[in-house]
């Protein structure tokens, strides 16, 4: 699964992943931080992460899998770099600057990743004078998800004053091997890799017997809903990007669960997905007929390897119900199918479907994944679905980096051809930000969608809100309650359906410590 990462890598469709952090200095000693602080605050915990020091070597004619190795030539002043936005430093600014910044590929004859401090946010409302930001991107080939929340483990504190590790950094760099060592262990692997094919079938065999007799019992099915319809999101992509976000509330994400008993807080941030690209579709005149279905990634990492890099995760297929006005149906029917689709990960094993991608061969993976992109399939071939939502939990408590405490964080997705549309819902504390990485050719309009997100959540948490509130005022069952504001809510979704295509959000602000730093004023007073 790394190596398919490395194989998809294009100019066009970079392979990494990162987040836009906003931090905060007034916390930090002396309350300002200088470039070279940064840099001796992450020389000093190099030793807590293996990701950062380690690079690719790739077997000629790729004939096996690339091989990590401790780099001989490892320059941290090249990683980290350090830009400053011109005035005035607005919100728009930064994002504009974070997506060309995140568009770039990497230098995979390095250790795959880069960290850009950004200063000069002097116009963000809700952000302090003095903060600044940091643009990380990280290489798909090196972590997955859950990986990634280790390394910000090892580059934040849980206080602004923790002191460094006492212990010792023992790491030492290895030699680069030569194509004659790196063909012979390809040999041997090629030699032994049908064994292994072996292995994984009869590992994978009595979870594909028990996902055949849950299709015969009913206990789950499957429905024409997870194939995906073609979309303006599912073309062969161009090199540039667009990123934005916005923050909720978690109590509200949590609130809205009532709405659908057993309804879990995934359920709802794909039903919110599911409203925002209804509104962005209807807006264009561009809304198929079927639902649009989201691949959810599932990490199948054991507690054994929470240090390790790569990847380890399987998917799952999600309806997102775009075919529902009624923002309470969409719940109800995205949490029905995940449901669904859980039960036939489970039956099958999620974690069988990650070890099969580690036997497939290298050579044939590298081909399949040039012939794809250099012969525009994307545009010939149906998608297999038509986003990624992934969800990624931060911490829950305030962290720091060289005593500066981050005061929000917004996840960045890499895309690749049929894909050109990617989410990253991420908690950090009290708020959580849904935000999205698209193609600027496919959406030139981020801030349209972004305003369509927000508006789908506020359908939601309002009608949640009045089923709670009439089911007290009036003693009416819950059902009834929910069936009154539907009502109420199908009208706003009708309303909104008529916006111009195109149209902005009109109003912005940002409340501090918000992963996404603005946010309009209802989602303000929800806040509140």
């Amino acid at each position: 699964m790394d190596a398919s990462f490395v194989a998809l890598e294009t100019r066009n469709s970079p392979m990494h992943i990162g987040s836009l952090l906003i931090y905060n200095p007034k916390s930090a000693p002396g309350g300002f931080v200088r470039f070279k602080d940064v840099l001796s605050f992450f020389e000093s915990r190099m030793q807590l992460s293996r990701t950062m020091r380690q690079r690719l070597v790739k077997v000629p004619f790729d004939l096996d899998y690339p091989y990590w190795i401790e780099d001989p030539d490892f320059d941290l002043e090249y990683h980290v770099r350090h830009v400053a936005l011109p005035k005035p430093g607005d919100w728009r600014q930064l994002c504009i600057q974070a997506a060309r910044i995140f568009a770039r590929p990497l230098d995979l004859t390095r250790p795959p990743w880069e960290f850009t401090l950004i200063e000069g946010l002097e116009n963000i409302p809700g952000v302090d004078p003095g903060c600044y930001a940091m643009v990380t991107k990280v290489h798909h080939s090196a972590i997955d998800g859950m990986s990634g929340v280790d390394l910000m483990e090892a580059l934040h504190t849980l206080a602004a004053d923790t002191p460094p590790p006492s212990a010792p950094d023992t790491w030492k760099p290895e030699r680069v091997p030569t194509g004659a060592e790196l063909l012979g262990k390809s040999y041997f692997n090629a030699v032994t890799n049908p064994v292994k094919q072996m292995e994984v079938a009869a590992r994978a065999a009595p979870g594909l017997a028990k996902a055949i007799k849950g299709l015969a019992a009913k206990d789950f099915n499957v429905s024409g809903e997870m194939l995906a319809p073609r979309t303006r999101f599912n073309k062969v992509i161009s090199s540039a990007r667009v990123v934005e976000g916005r923050s909720v509330p978690l109590a509200d994400i949590k609130a809205i669960r009532a709405l659908a008993p057993g309804c879990k807080v995934n359920d709802v941030f794909l039903a919110i997905i599911g409203g925002a690209m209804r509104k962005y579709l209807l807006a264009k005149d561009d809304l198929p007929a079927k639902t649009l279905t989201a691949m959810a990634p599932i990490s199948v990492r054991s507690d054994t390897e929470k240090g390790d890099m790569g990847n380890q995760v399987a998917a799952m297929i999600a309806p997102l119900g775009t075919h529902l006005e009624d923002p309470a149906e969409r719940l109800a029917f995205v949490h029905s199918r995940t449901t669904n689709s859980k039960a036939m990960t489970d039956a099958i094993g999620a974690r069988n479907m990650t070890e099969m991608s580690k036997v497939s061969p290298a050579l044939f993976m590298a081909l399949g994944a040039q012939l794809y992109t250099r012969l525009g399939l994307a545009n010939r071939v149906g998608p297999p679905f038509t986003t990624v939502v992934t969800n990624v939990p931060g911490p829950p408590v305030p962290i720091y980096s060289c005593g500066s405490q981050l005061e929000s964080m917004m996840g960045l997705l890499c895309l690749n051809d049929g894909l050109g549309l990617g989410h990253v819902v991420q908690s950090y504390c009290a708020e959580a930000t849904i935000a999205f990485t698209a193609c600027r050719k496919i959406m030139p309009d981020p801030e349209f969608y972004a305003q369509c997100i927000e508006e789908s959540f506020e359908e939601l948490r309002d009608v949640a809100a009045a089923s709670v509130g009439t089911t007290a005022k009036t003693g009416n069952s819950p059902n009834k309650a929910k069936s009154s504001a539907r009502k109420s809510a199908k009208a706003v979704t009708a309303k909104n359906a008529k916006a111009p295509a195109g149209k902005p959000a009109a109003r912005k602000t940002a409340t501090k410590k918000s992963p996404a730093p603005e946010k309009a004023p209802a989602a303000r007073k929800t806040k509140a």
